[in-house]
């Protein structure tokens, strides 16, 4: 997926977040958006889902020059977040099951459950009583296996321990690339971007510019 931003700004209240951002985020490759804490980064990657309008500009998103609306957007975009919650009262097997029912997936449900690693017993638990790790890895897995255009990962590797950054390198190795996806990611950590990602730093887009 190709997604062009022209003079794009968000603001809240009088306090603008960033502006002037002209960029194109080209299909089959990879992006590292970073910035100091506070910079925007969540926003701005909010803004690149749809979930947020931005207050001044234009995303535009096309498929091998076929244009997509920010409607039909949800359709081509996995994304993975600490913010996005998933549905807790769901068991493992009821949570992929729901996801199942509105993206593809790159494997079959009984291999996405092998890739998670976790016990068998947590086929049947909620998922309110996982750790924040096991969540993570979830809401992880869950994103990088869709079968999408776009993949979304904001702060991937915050909740997890040195081993399932391990299990989180790997999965991104197997699945990011496929088929041409873009890939973006927002940390502050080098490891959670792809090798030759391309950087895009949010924080240059905060200077005191012209309105």
């Amino acid at each position: 997926m190709n997604i062009n931003l022209e003079n794009i700004a968000k603001r809240y209240r009088y306090e603008w977040i960033f502006r002037n951002i002209d960029f194109q985020f080209e299909a089959g490759k990879a992006y590292a958006v970073a910035g100091s804490n506070g910079a925007g980064k969540s926003t701005f990657m909010q803004l690149l889902s749809g979930h947020l309008s931005p207050s001044r500009g234009v995303l535009r998103y096309s498929i091998k020059e076929q244009t997509i609306e920010t409607g039909q957007l949800y359709q081509q975009l996995a994304f993975a977040a600490p913010y996005i919650e998933l549905i807790e009262e769901f068991s493992l097997i009821e949570m992929i099951d729901f996801h199942l029912q509105f993206k593809r997936m790159l494997c079959s449900k009984e291999a996405l459950i092998d890739l998670l690693q976790f016990s068998k017993a947590t086929r049947s638990k909620a998922v309110k009583y996982f750790s924040s790790g096991m969540q993570q890895r979830l809401k992880l897995a869950l994103a990088i296996c869709s079968d999408t255009s776009l993949l979304l990962l904001d702060e991937p590797t915050v909740t997890l321990d040195r081993q399932a950054i391990e299990w989180y390198a790997s999965l991104m190795k197997g699945y990011a690339h496929h088929n041409q996806r873009t890939v973006i990611i927002a940390s502050n950590v080098a490891s959670d971007f792809l090798d030759q990602s391309i950087h895009f730093d949010i924080s240059d887009y905060k200077k005191k510019r012209p309105a």
